[in-house]
């Protein structure tokens, strides 16, 4: 069984404050982006096997393998259902530390594929909570449709925004940026931002309103990332932001952006109709 594993954008990024349990609470909305991952499990009928064979493949994914978003997702379902040996393939295309939650995502869309094929029949809220157990944006990509975020993430309410038609570019320029790190330069403003209010705005509005906290200072610390903002703004694009902790920076545009002066070998580039 095959799932193809996405990403997002977040159009604004407000962190509101600290909680006792060492989070942060926050406000944004995530968008689903189709650019993939592509994940495969099935069973494993060796009568000798591993109770999970994992094997990844595409982008390098530093660290131990058994540390795997995507292997603590099946350990999750495994400790509450029984659940037969599998083999699990990762193909892994979606740049990692790049704000662009593709880790996250992988780890909802293993839920989703466990439940599928041993049809264990778990109901959305159960798998939010799982999904919430694994990370903070993991219970979005449950749904996988413009949301509001809010809380560390785990709350989260379906919104009407329809950007099809729009062409959106995503350039990351390999730094990868810690979250840790990023979170100990934010300094909370709790600004009062109507995201709720999103769909009635134009675009053009959205540049002084969606703010992410995150991304001046991570301009500070990697002076490269304002100036592909500044380079980007200057293609007429009507919207330019950095999404998550970064370092991804994108574009909203009604035309085709000429993105060939960005085409270094060191970039990440994604293009593509909405």
């Amino acid at each position: 069984m095959l799932r193809f594993s996405p990403c997002k954008i977040n159009i604004g990024l407000n962190i509101i404050n600290k909680r006792e349990d060492g989070f942060h609470n926050l406000q944004s909305i995530f968008y689903p982006v189709p650019l993939h991952d592509v994940l495969e499990i099935v069973k494993n009928n060796d009568s000798a096997a591993l109770p999970v064979v994992f094997n990844c493949t595409g982008l390098n994914i530093s660290g131990n393998s058994s540390d795997n978003i995507v292997l603590k997702a099946i350990e999750l379902l495994k400790a509450d259902y029984p659940i037969s040996p599998i083999k699990v393939h990762l193909h892994k295309v979606i740049p990692m530390g790049a704000g662009l939650g593709g880790g996250s995502a992988n780890g909802a869309i293993t839920l989703l594929l466990i439940n599928e094929l041993f049809e264990l029949n778990i109901p959305s809220n159960k798998l939010l909570d799982y999904a919430a157990r694994l990370g903070s944006d993991c219970p979005f990509f449950i749904y996988n449709s413009p949301c509001f975020v809010e809380g560390r993430g785990e709350i989260i309410t379906p919104v009407e925004l329809d950007l099809k038609g729009k062409y959106l570019t995503l350039i990351y320029p390999q730094i990868h940026i810690n979250t840790g790190v990023a979170f100990s330069k934010i300094i909370p403003k709790n600004r009062n931002i109507d995201f709720k209010n999103i769909r009635a705005m134009e675009i053009s509005e959205w540049q002084h309103i969606f703010i992410n906290d995150f991304e001046k200072p991570m301009c500070n610390l990697f002076p490269d990332l304002n100036e592909l903002i500044t380079a980007l703004k200057n293609t007429g694009a009507e919207f330019v932001s950095m999404t998550g902790s970064g370092s991804t920076i994108y574009a909203i545009s009604s035309n085709e952006l000429d993105i060939s002066h960005f085409n270094k070998t060191d970039n990440f580039i994604f293009q593509t109709q909405l």
